[in-house]
């Protein structure tokens, strides 16, 4: 893209594979400022597809629109570094959930037993009720 070529809104959405309204809705909250043309539409430069990429890759490192928004007020994210140290805690603990439960899985798989003779499915539903 050359860097005085501009984006209409559909034409953005549909290099990224995103509907408009996910667009529009960025904008509504302050992750995106289209500069608007004479006719009041929005117009997306190179600055607008590198925000967007950006914001494709924080959603996919697991960021909540809200984050993002605070990640990106500033030229750098590492202006935020606790919130980036904060978001690394939560994604070791989302981590640690998804290899508990692959192992529950494995296991389930590979033992011989129903889940009521298996000692350690009957061990892990046992750890799952609340004392009273």
């Amino acid at each position: 893209m050359k860097s005085s070529e501009r984006l209409a809104i559909g034409e953005l959405a549909q290099r990224f594979g995103l509907a408009t309204h996910v667009l529009r809705h960025w904008e509504s909250i302050g992750l995106l400022q289209p500069a608007r043309r004479a006719d009041g539409q929005r117009s997306y430069g190179a600055a607008d597809l590198e925000r967007v990429a950006l914001i494709l890759m924080g959603k996919e490192a697991g960021f909540t629109l809200g984050k993002l928004r605070a990640l990106l007020s500033t030229p750098s994210p590492m202006d935020h570094r606790d919130l980036l140290r904060r978001h690394i805690e939560e994604l070791e603990q989302r981590i640690s959930q998804a290899q508990a439960a692959k192992e529950l899985i494995e296991h389930a798989l590979a033992c011989p037993h129903s889940f009521a003779e298996c000692r350690h499915a009957r061990d892990q539903i046992a750890s799952r009720i609340p004392p009273s």
